[in-house]
């Protein structure tokens, strides 16, 4: 079933080996409720708890595959969730710090992760619209919530030829991806309209 999804996700433009292998690799139906294991496999979002998402096999890739991890890449990753863009990340051999908001989640999760054997670098209980300054600067930033504008202190967070994935807008969010050229210059491509829960600031 893994490597069907993985063979949806090539018919849909995911070209990035390390990514499929990762999703070939992983077992989605364990990251979900057991009421929803059957449907672990189709390339869709499913609810997770906490009027939260483990979202669709294609956006957690065509993400990672924006991000261009490579190993031993320093990834801040904002809306851990239920984990599994986390572990795809950690099977792209990156050092992932990874920030939850939503409590009853952040527990479940951890000890999700501790059972699985996943070992992100932190993971941490806040507020992502902060970033995680003390660790920065990062070679990429994955932001895995709708937000209505870009948060100042991600930019700040990258690292010159860091790049930051991001789906900025409120109802639909357009794809984007921030690469930083120098202290003050940005580049700026958008790829298309995805749906994301809110990225929402100050609220635990």
């Amino acid at each position: 079933m893994r490597n069907k999804l993985a063979e949806i996700l090539v018919a849909k433009g995911i070209t990035d080996k390390n990514v499929l292998e990762a999703i070939r690799t992983i077992p989605r139906h364990l990251f979900m409720d057991s009421s929803f294991e059957g449907h672990a496999y189709q390339d869709k979002a499913f609810p997770i708890g906490a009027d939260q998402t483990i979202s669709q096999p294609y956006t957690v890739a065509f993400q990672s595959e924006l991000l261009e991890v490579k190993p031993d890449h320093k990834i801040l990753e904002i809306g851990t969730g239920s984990g599994y863009q986390t572990a795809v990340l950690l099977l792209l051999r990156s050092k992932v710090y990874t920030i939850e908001r939503q409590s009853e989640l952040f527990k479940k999760t951890k000890i999700f992760f501790r059972k699985m054997g996943y070992r992100p670098k932190k993971l941490i209980f806040g507020d992502g619209y902060k970033g995680l300054p003390g660790e920065a600067p990062y070679d990429g930033i994955i932001v895995t919530a709708g937000a209505p504008e870009v948060p100042k202190a991600l930019m700040s967070q990258l690292k010159i030829g860091g790049r930051l994935v991001i789906p900025v807008g409120t109802d639909d969010q357009i794809m984007t991806l921030f690469i930083r050229k120098s202290e003050k210059e940005f580049e700026k491509k958008e790829f298309g309209s995805f749906r994301f829960v809110p990225l929402l600031e100050n609220k635990n």
